[in-house]
């Protein structure tokens, strides 16, 4: 992938994430893996690696500016994302590729079939 590739899969994933709140976990891995031909660990570290700058700041001050942030549930909910990534991030690399795919599949379709029916 070139500069002008991964910047634009940036700008996408990003309008997604400023739309609806998700990008990297649920879009940006799977486009690695099934266009870039990326193993899912390699996937899902690159994933983590493009999170680890705050992407999100733009999308989050918008959504400040609207009224729509819940600061405190925010940054506790940050502080147990670090503890848990660091906990997940472990054990992600005892896994089987295979394993670890079917697990993140089966995952998305926990979440869109809760979303769809509630």
């Amino acid at each position: 992938m070139g500069i002008a590739g991964g910047l634009l899969l940036g700008v996408f994933i990003g309008i997604i994430s400023g739309l609806v709140g998700i990008g990297g976990g649920a879009l940006l891995v799977p486009i690695l893996v099934l266009f870039y031909g990326m193993s899912q660990h390699k996937a899902q570290g690159t994933s983590l690696g493009a999170l680890l700058l705050p992407i999100g700041i733009f999308a989050f001050w918008r959504y400040w500016k609207g009224g729509n942030v819940d600061l405190r549930l925010a940054i506790l909910v940050a502080l147990g994302f670090a503890v848990g990534g660091w906990i997940g991030g472990g054990w992600a690399q005892h896994l089987s590729d295979l394993t670890l795919r079917r697990s993140f599949a089966a995952l998305l379709i926990v979440i869109a079939l809760k979303m769809l029916w509630p």
